[in-house]
């Protein structure tokens, strides 16, 4: 999915599905190529891109920044075991995920999924994830806001102790 609409240089920030080591390092990239917010579609090269260890890339969509009034989104490529920190947005998200399986914690309950489905994630509640399967997957993360604000809580406690990870500073979407 991130690279096969991607530019020649956007793969070269992919690795390939065959690549057995993801980064060791954290990125963040600027969109490659430059957008018209009046347009009715975007290429991932004209979105930010990020790896965060251990094992997640994304595309981030701020709406506002996009010409949307009320939406803004991620599209990840989380790898096995790899997920997000533990933080809280100031909206509502949803996750979107068509194949994978993900252990979730919302709040104080921890849970398991099987693909496809609709996760809900309230506004103002502390959440994570990781891909629990063996396979990559994509998933898309939508924000109920044109500009949703993250603040970051701490490592993901759903990811072993070994590849914990502290999360950047709070402020809008990483």
């Amino acid at each position: 999915m991130f690279s096969g609409a991607a530019t020649s240089q956007r793969q070269s920030r992919v690795p390939p599905k065959a690549q057995p080591k993801l980064p060791d390092k954290e990125f963040t990239h600027p969109p490659e190529k430059s957008h018209d917010p009046t347009d009715f579609f975007f290429n991932f090269d004209q979105l930010e891109y990020y790896y965060r260890l251990p094992g997640e890339f994304t595309h981030r969509l701020t709406g506002d920044q996009y010409g949307f009034e009320s939406l803004s989104f991620i599209i990840t490529e989380t790898h096995p075991g790899g997920g997000p920190g533990l933080h809280v947005h100031d909206t509502e998200e949803a996750h979107v995920l068509l194949e994978g399986t993900a252990q979730y914690r919302i709040g104080d309950k921890t849970f398991t999924v099987q693909a496809p489905y609709v996760a809900r994630v309230p506004a103002g509640v502390p959440h994570t994830f990781i891909n629990s399967g063996s396979k990559q997957f994509n998933l898309i993360a939508v924000f109920a806001s044109k500009h949703p604000n993250t603040r970051r809580i701490g490592p993901n406690p759903l990811i072993p102790s070994g590849k914990k990870r502290e999360e950047p500073p709070t402020g809008p979407i990483p």
